[in-house]
């Protein structure tokens, strides 16, 4: 009897081939659409529902996967996970960015909601195994770098435990994503001219600014020129910006370039530097917690990348108190931003992750983050 594969359907390119290529195997694959956001619904700051604007376009999304499905002759299933994702995913991502830092979603959507409420659900169909459209490998409940090192996303499967990389298929693990249009358009697919989904699901083509003060009231405050103390501009509120961000700061009158390099969320204040590149930008060290190893090996000595798609870098990792770890880096670099995930590599294995604390430059917590 051939083993039974549950995998996400997201109406993307990705699932779509995945899906086909797993019943190219001979696997008995049945699709599971998730429907993890009301696209039509939303609460504002006062806990009214508004009626939104286009946000997330699922019924679309659900239709195509429909018509994949039916294209390569498997079921779908379609299960809410709206309440979850709200408790796990957008919460968390309302509670980071009152704390004045910059919050990943989709590692908390992968961790609770993809391979966990998924898993679950695909359990109680009888799945031997689950499978999503992920750029990733897995040997052995371990984690592995894509082959597309460009479309990798091992990156936002760090935070995942062994237990839950067990029995996961990622098909298109070892292609690269031109090899995955190729296919999809030999097959017939419906999905495979469409364009890649971009930024967060919730917030979709809409202004970010305008989305998130729906939930959180505008807080304006001062914008401070980290090296002078000078007051520059007025901010519209600290979670409308990053680290390292260079457009959409609001200083009027400024034609030299600069960047967001800090907050000071008791103050109000955000902090930019001036210059091609600003040494405020730049730190040797930081701080992780909710640190999550999927690999037993616990190297002192490894690469890390700081954001997805960002560079490797060699680091030093300690365990100090607390479940906290430190991550300290040589080669200095830009923008390590407090919220963002710090993934740690060996090699091509990806052997886990922390959320960044803190951050320090010669052995002091940057004041000014």
């Amino acid at each position: 009897m051939a083993k039974k594969v549950v995998i996400g359907m997201s109406g993307g390119v990705d699932s779509s081939v995945a899906a086909y290529l797993l019943k190219q195997e001979g696997y008995e694959v049945i699709g599971l659409f998730m429907r993890n956001w009301d696209a039509m619904i939303n609460n504002d700051i006062e806990g009214n529902p508004t009626l939104s604007e286009n946000i997330c376009p699922q019924e679309q999304d659900y239709n195509d996967a429909l018509a994949v499905c039916e294209h390569i002759g498997i079921p779908l299933h379609r299960v809410d996970f709206i309440k979850e994702y709200w408790d796990n995913v957008f919460s968390y991502f309302l509670r980071e960015l009152e704390k004045g830092r910059t919050p990943n979603p989709d590692l908390m959507c992968n961790k609770y909601i993809k391979f966990d409420s998924f898993i679950k659900k695909a359990r109680e169909l009888g799945a031997d195994y689950i499978a999503t459209g992920h750029y990733a490998n897995t040997k052995n409940n371990r984690l592995y770098r894509a082959k597309d090192l460009n479309k990798d996303q091992s990156y936002f499967l760090a935070q995942l435990s062994p237990n839950q990389l067990k029995d996961v298929l990622f098909p298109l693990g070892d292609l690269t994503k031109p090899e995955v249009r190729e296919i999809a358009e030999k097959a017939g697919i419906p999905t495979a001219k469409k364009k890649d989904s971009t930024g967060i699901c919730f917030i979709g083509e809409r202004n970010y600014q305008k989305f998130v003060s729906n939930y959180l009231k505008p807080n304006p405050g001062d914008i401070i020129n980290v090296d002078t103390g000078e007051k520059i501009g007025t901010h519209q509120g600290l979670m409308n910006y990053t680290i390292g961000q260079r457009k959409q700061v609001g200083i009027g009158g400024y034609k030299d370039k600069h960047f967001v390099v800090g907050k000071n969320v008791e103050k109000n204040i955000l902090y930019v530097a001036f210059g091609e590149d600003p040494e405020t930008l730049y730190s040797d060290e930081c701080i992780l917690e909710d640190v999550n190893f999927i690999s037993p090996r616990v190297p002192t000595f490894c690469t890390a990348k700081f954001r997805y798609r960002g560079q490797d870098f060699e680091v030093s990792i300690e365990e100090i108190e607390d479940g906290l770890l430190r991550v300290k880096y040589p080669e200095k670099v830009a923008s390590v931003t407090p919220g963002q995930a710090c993934v740690l590599y060996l090699g091509e294995e990806c052997i886990g992750s922390g959320i960044i604390k803190e951050v320090r430059k010669n052995g002091e917590k940057l004041w000014y983050l």
